[in-house]
């Protein structure tokens, strides 16, 4: 059985898709790109602050999940410019713990709403014994 997973504390969908959906243990994130939940604006500034956007928003939706981020097992991440790959790394490592996730880095031509950023993935959630 599935269960969706939705907060305000997050992007609210902007297609067919929802936030997360929880299937036994796991949960799949959708991508989240830089929008700010209260405007569903795009965060103002560059790619460093559009990534923190980003990650602000995959910690709302593991939250509602009954998770945090580090209980993601599986990170891909979506740039329109890889140069700016080691910027990524900068700011995931503040909101990641060792172990890391797996993770995938793909340079694509363009994303929804002209961002440079874009990061989805799947968590699993701790059991509780």
């Amino acid at each position: 059985m599935k269960t969706i997973i939705a907060t305000n504390d997050a992007p609210s969908a902007i297609g067919t898709y929802s936030q997360a959906v929880k299937v036994g243990t796991t949960v799949y994130l959708s991508g989240q790109i830089p929008l700010i939940p209260e405007t569903m604006e795009v965060v103002q500034g560059g790619f460093a602050e559009q990534t923190e956007q980003v990650f602000k928003n995959l910690v709302a939706v593991c939250e509602a999940a009954g998770a945090t981020i580090n209980d993601m097992v599986k990170v891909n991440i979506f740039m329109t410019d890889l140069a700016n790959f080691a910027t990524v790394n900068e700011i995931m490592g503040r909101y990641f713990e060792q172990p890391y996730p797996a993770r995938a880095a793909i340079g694509v031509r363009q994303l929804p709403r002209g961002v440079e950023i874009e990061i989805d993935g799947i968590l699993e959630i701790p059991s509780v014994n």
